[in-house]
């Protein structure tokens, strides 16, 4: 049984059928490290809100480890163990003091005092800010704050976190970190849904999803979806900046028998290319 399962799902924000989403089937399996790419408006937001309970569809069934999102009785279990991290962590982040804010989230729980401690120490530690544990978050950088964020929502020991663009109000930096803890997140077991707009963070998941006005348009391995650079360039979409260079070279007569993904696979496609 998939972790996550989307089945025939329609949603429009409004009376008129005007919909957001139109028939989309989907399963992500436990574990699994997903990155949802496409335009703003192609849905994927609306998508990430449908994973947590937060939306509902208005047909088709959306199911999380089994339990239907559209059963009141299962939207706390569902929350529980789906972690939702926004674009801008200034929104998730409630506290005037690290750790307090890292406790919000188990404390509205119910979670006993003893164990809230150890969680925020735990997940303080995974992200790297425990010796931040005391500071006020106002005074953090953006990829600081964002990987605060993570730990209020590790601290509830979620199953799964969907990411909607974290690392879009980020320098280089900042996008680092946070894709350095989202890697950590996976080796430890949590699934993980990324929305983002950055090529080379789609790369490292274990599949990509392309979503085009409401609709699947691609999925697969991201080797399988980014050699498909004609159909993403058809829809106004990017590849990663090697792929692209790759493809430029490829419609100039170089023979590219394999689309590089990132900067080390390109610098072996070249030193073959120049050879």
């Amino acid at each position: 049984m998939s972790f996550i399962s989307v089945e025939n799902v329609k949603f429009s924000y409004d009376s008129d059928q005007n919909y957001v989403l139109k028939g989309i089937n989907l399963k992500i399996e436990k574990g699994e490290f997903v990155a949802l790419l496409g335009h703003n408006g192609c849905g994927k937001s609306t998508m990430a809100k449908m994973f947590n309970a937060m939306l509902l569809p208005d047909e088709g069934v959306v199911k999380v480890d089994g339990l239907l999102t559209s059963d009141e009785s299962k939207t706390y279990e569902i929350r529980r163990n789906v972690g939702l991290v926004l674009q801008n962590p200034d929104n998730q982040l409630v506290a005037s003091i690290i750790e307090e804010d890292v406790a919000f989230g188990p404390e509205n729980l119910g979670i006993p005092p003893e164990e809230i401690r150890k969680r925020v120490d735990v997940a303080l530690k995974t992200v790297d800010m425990y010796e931040y544990r005391t500071h006020a978050p106002h005074k953090l950088s953006g990829g600081q704050k964002q990987r605060v964020a993570i730990a209020g929502i590790l601290a509830m020991k979620p199953r799964c976190i969907v990411f909607d663009e974290p690392t879009a109000m980020l320098d280089p930096n900042g996008r680092e970190e946070v894709m350095h803890t989202i890697l950590l997140l996976k080796e430890m077991g949590i699934t993980v849904v990324l929305i983002t707009h950055y090529m080379n963070e789609a790369v490292m998941a274990d599949r990509v999803v392309v979503m085009e006005n409401g609709t699947i348009l691609t999925e697969g391995l991201p080797r399988e979806v980014f050699s498909q650079v004609s159909l993403l360039k058809k829809h106004s979409l990017d590849v990663p900046q090697a792929t692209e260079l790759a493809y430029k070279l490829l419609g100039a007569g170089i023979n590219v028998s394999q689309m590089p993904l990132d900067e080390k696979e390109c610098v072996e496609f070249l030193e073959g290319v120049l050879k």
